[in-house]
Parts: C-alpha cells; structure tokens; sequence
C-alpha cells in the first residue's frame, strides 16, 4: 500500500509565497515521478507541475516563473515553491505519485487527500 499526504498550504495574500509538501509513504519507488494537481471549486482538476525520479520538470503555463517543483528522494518527499501567488491559484491542491515515461504517467497513480491553497487580501 501507498499513501501520500500533502501539508503546508494556507491563506497569503497576493504576491505572497507558499511551500507546500507531499511525503509518500509505503511500498513505493524511488523512480515514481511526482506531481502537483490542483483543483478550484466548479472546475476540473489540472496539471501544475511534475517531476520525473531524473529531476526533469513540466509546468502548466499559468505557473511558469513563478512556481518551482522539486524533490529529494531519500525522505519520498516532493516540494511545490510557490510565489508571487494570485487569486486565482486559489485552489485544494493534491499531489500524485506514480510510473511514468518522460511526462507520461503509467499504470498506478496513487493521491493524497489534497491540501487547500486560499490566495486572498
């Protein structure tokens, strides 16, 4: 079995910067890519950013130079740097860890419950 939490999201105003983590737990690979999913109320869910077990990066577009992925494998955690944040981040957060081929996920993804990032004055 496999579990992922998320920790670290919060209210910041605009401009403000957040770091959100996401530990895995449980029989999992040290070559399982991670990734940052957000979802807004009434909306889908969407890609911000994963990062493959090389450290290769994808962004979603609305994040580019302002959010940062990142992970450090020996404790199966995964980072989301965000900055400059906007309202419209606002969003719960959920972080995925699975296989996967470049940015391509395979087989298995496993979610954690989701974390909420409220970006507000």
């Amino acid at each position: 079995q496999v579990q992922v939490v998320e920790s670290g999201g919060g209210l910041v105003q605009p401009g403000g910067s957040l770091r959100l983590s996401c530990v895995a737990s449980g029989s999992i690979f040290t070559s399982f890519a991670m990734g940052w999913y957000r979802q807004a109320p009434g909306k889908e869910r969407e890609l911000v950013a994963q990062i493959t077990s090389g450290g290769t990066t994808n962004y979603a577009d609305s994040v580019k130079g302002r959010f940062t992925i990142s992970r450090d494998n020996a404790k199966n955690t995964a980072y989301l740097q965000m900055n400059n944040l906007k309202p419209e981040d606002t969003a719960v957060y959920y972080c995925r860890a699975g296989s996967s081929i470049g940015m391509n996920w395979l087989g298995i993804s496993y979610w954690g419950k989701g974390t909420l990032v409220t970006v507000s004055s």
